[in-house]
């Protein structure tokens, strides 16, 4: 059947709600992703909606045996895995076929296989035209492009700032910008796009930021699919809460612009983490153990947005610990007040009830926060793609290199420079939207 303009719009429409649709349902428990049911191969191609969150209304439901799920759809298994490749012909529509290396522009595998879907589709509704290569353009399939990834642009919650002209003055530098998608009015925006090929994430988010100079809001750039992660990590002081443990434990002794300014230094990499902290607890020797409670009852803030991370993500089947380089009398409180599920941290030692003046051996500091990454992430059998960390300070940089996404939280300057993901001017919130959580979908 030869199939009119009309109709390959159409199908080239369809299958880009379908990537969009594979977007959304990252992350969604099982009851309430869509399922496309088994059919022919062409039924399967043209099966494509317009349903939105609220259409999907499959509670408790799980596949058949026979099936498997792919990215939020379940599909008929397939003996063969796929080539991470998009087949097209050379310029010109000569016979010599090319390749598109999806992992060369960064797409995963999930979102791969998606691609490959969207071509098939495209493939048969428009005789099989690719991409046109003359320059950099977005990757498309039917002349439309593929929208492979997203901007999420973010706003402080305390200061709803985000407007219409910042979202118009980022979209029009974003090739091939799909309609924004409000997560939160004022507060958080995805703009779909298709990533042109040589195109960096951090590159893209530079541009943007600089496109949107005096407003305070932030930009992360990623693959649309995959965005919700299953292991989350965190440091605890100046991230998770709003000071340092033994900045405030040094003020009882009247040190504390002294131990400050060794703390400032090694956050900043400029010493060493693990002499700077020895030095650092060698002062607090003789201060009694029971002023922990009190520091925290009346010092200790919890950086806002912190509790709707941890419990949205735990409430989605995530995984969360609290790593700290500071000490298990401060984590073991605080990562129960925000919902931990653990907590690992250095263990101040003390004698008859007062701080000895020494930290147990081996510090849990930069090396020991990736291995703690490394070590849950294997144990539960997720790949690096799945976790998420987030931290300030330069003991913080291996974790963050670890991880899928590692995110710098107003961090000292080498942290944010270093890290795939800044947030300079949002709450802990920021990490949600980034996973593409809408407010409605907090749990608070």
């Amino acid at each position: 059947m030869e199939l009119g303009r009309r109709d390959t719009l159409r199908l080239a429409a369809d299958a880009l709600t379908n990537v969009r649709r594979h977007s959304r349902n990252r992350g969604k428990p099982l009851g309430e992703r869509l399922e496309i049911e088994a059919g022919t191969a062409d039924e399967d191609r043209q099966h494509a909606s317009g349903l939105g969150r609220d259409d999907l209304g499959l509670h408790g439901r799980n596949p058949a045996a026979d099936r498997e799920i792919l990215g939020g759809v379940h599909g008929a298994v397939e003996p063969v895995r796929r080539r991470r490749h998009l087949p097209g012909r050379g310029a010109g529509g000569d016979d010599g076929e090319i390749a598109i290396d999806l992992h060369g522009i960064g797409i995963d595998d999930d979102a791969a296989e998606v691609a490959g879907q969207v071509q098939r589709q495209c493939r048969l509704a428009a005789g099989g035209r690719t991409c046109d290569e003359d320059g950099p353009r977005p990757v498309t399939l039917a002349g439309i492009p593929i929208v492979t990834h997203v901007a999420t642009l973010i706003a402080n919650p305390a200061n709803p700032s985000l407007g219409k002209d910042a979202v118009r003055a980022a979209a029009s530098r974003l090739a091939g910008a799909g309609e924004p998608v409000v997560l939160d009015p004022g507060i958080a925006v995805d703009i779909p796009f298709a990533l042109q090929a040589g195109a960096d994430n951090r590159m893209i988010a530079a541009d943007l930021r600089q496109a949107l100079a005096g407003h305070p809001v932030d930009v992360v750039v990623q693959p649309a699919a995959g965005r919700a992660k299953r292991l989350f990590l965190a440091d605890m002081d100046s991230t998770m809460i709003g000071q340092e443990c033994i900045d405030e434990l040094a003020d009882l002794v009247g040190l504390k612009d002294h131990v400050s300014a060794i703390t400032e230094r090694a956050m900043r990499g400029e010493i060493a983490f693990e002499p700077a902290l020895r030095e650092r607890v060698a002062l607090l020797k003789g201060l009694s153990a029971a002023v922990v409670d009190d520091v925290i009852d009346r010092r200790i803030t919890l950086t806002p947005g912190g509790r709707e991370l941890v419990r949205t993500m735990k409430a989605r089947g995530g995984y969360t610990a609290l790593v700290s380089g500071g000490f298990t009398l401060f984590t073991a409180r605080i990562g129960s007040m925000i919902g931990f599920h653990e907590n690992r941290a250095n263990l101040l030692e003390v004698e008859d009830g007062l701080f000895a003046g020494t930290v147990r051996e081996p510090i849990l500091g930069r090396e020991a926060k990736r291995d703690t990454l490394v070590e849950l992430r294997q144990r539960l059998g997720l790949a690096a793609a799945d976790t998420m960390a987030v931290g300030d300070g330069a003991n913080d940089l291996a974790m963050l290199g670890e991880a899928g996404v590692g995110v710098a939280y107003h961090a000292k300057p080498k942290v944010a420079e270093a890290a795939a993901v800044r947030v300079d001017h949002g709450d802990l919130s920021a990490l949600l939207y980034m996973q593409g959580y809408a407010r409605a979908d907090f749990v608070l």
